[in-house]
């Protein structure tokens, strides 16, 4: 049962007796930085006063990232692997990392080191002080071109601007999550899911932590110009229904257009007579016309792609194997 959320962020019903910290890390084809990014993150774990797991969630890697991630957890009893079927993408690997977390808090971090590990102690900091969600804001982002970061800065505020819920900009997924908010996020099961709104969506105390991102500890980027497109959308699209309000008032606009101009061919003919049709502004009319009506289309065809995958009710996710930790006991594995 969800308990109800306190008056203030320092009430003593919110304050949390901390036994364990669970870490979420999915990863996708992350074998060249895993060994470092573990390192880094089991030297920060180990100077936290409390018990700790590490689940890992292989996302369908086509490299040796299942090899180095058993290795990994033969050495580290507080290693946890969720092996995916295939590859379901980042948001389904995250959910599926909180369904297996079984920690008092959860922290989800990506395995590329931008994130640095070192900035947990004070994301538990903070929980400790009451608050739900602890999320880390970036401050800059090195190593990443103009182009990236310029987009990156338009979406985020359109996103703000747009959407039904306060997503805060330049948020990614790097934060931490009480017990109550991952269970509050283990009810939401969207196949569409984009999770910088739903963390935000479930509402409770927030806290931003500012931070500067860092480059790739190695590899590339899995995100290019087309994915980070069909991820703008998913983002837009799962938190607001901006879009088809749009298309309804571009539409007045247009409609509008056509009248004024009907007027003034009227006027024309009446007044200078004008014998000859314009085919120019004929043409004209009908391609703007006909663009207008597609790109209505398009948007609509958005959300009636979501609404169709919805209705199936598939799973989210299937799981190929399951490792727990040696040394907790998982009993929030669905």
């Amino acid at each position: 049962m969800i308990q109800e959320t306190p008056d203030t962020p320092h009430s003593s019903l919110a304050a949390p007796t901390t036994t364990l910290l669970s870490v979420v890390v999915p990863a996708y084809n992350e074998a060249e930085v895993l060994p470092e990014f573990h390192r880094r993150l089991s030297q920060t774990l180990d100077g936290l006063d409390l018990g700790s797991e590490i689940i890992y969630v292989n996302d369908g890697s086509k490299d040796a990232t299942a090899d180095i991630l058993r290795a990994l957890q033969k050495g580290d009893p507080r290693v946890a692997i969720v092996d995916l079927s295939r590859n379901f993408g980042k948001e389904i690997a995250m959910t599926a990392g909180l369904d297996y977390a079984a920690g008092d808090a959860v922290v989800v971090i990506d395995a590329d080191l931008q994130d640095p590990p070192e900035l947990i102690p004070e994301l538990v900091k903070h929980w400790r002080e009451g608050y739900d969600d602890v999320y880390a804001r970036r401050a800059s982002r090195d190593g990443e071109s103009f182009m990236k970061r310029a987009t990156a800065h338009l979406f985020y505020r359109l996103l703000h601007a747009l959407s039904n819920v306060d997503i805060p900009p330049d948020t990614g997924d790097f934060r931490l999550l009480s017990r109550r908010a991952v269970d509050s996020l283990k009810q939401l099961r969207e196949q569409h899911r984009f999770m910088k709104g739903l963390f935000n969506w479930v509402g409770f105390e927030r806290k931003e932590v500012f931070y500067q991102r860092d480059p790739r500890g190695a590899g590339i980027s899995k995100w290019n110009y087309w994915r980070l497109w069909n991820f703008a959308l998913e983002g837009i699209t799962s938190h607001t229904t901006a879009p088809l309000r749009l298309a309804s008032y571009l539409g007045f606009m247009v409609a509008l257009c056509a009248f004024v101009y009907a007027l003034y061919m009227v006027y024309d003919k009446l007044v200078h007579g004008n014998p000859v049709a314009g085919y120019p502004s004929l043409m004209v009319t009908l391609l703007f016309l006909g663009g207008v009506q597609l790109i209505t289309l398009g948007v609509i065809g958005e959300y009636l792609g979501r609404m169709f995958d919805e209705s199936k009710r598939r799973p989210l996710y299937f799981i190929k194997n399951y490792m727990p930790a040696a040394t907790v006991k998982n009993t929030n594995a669905e």
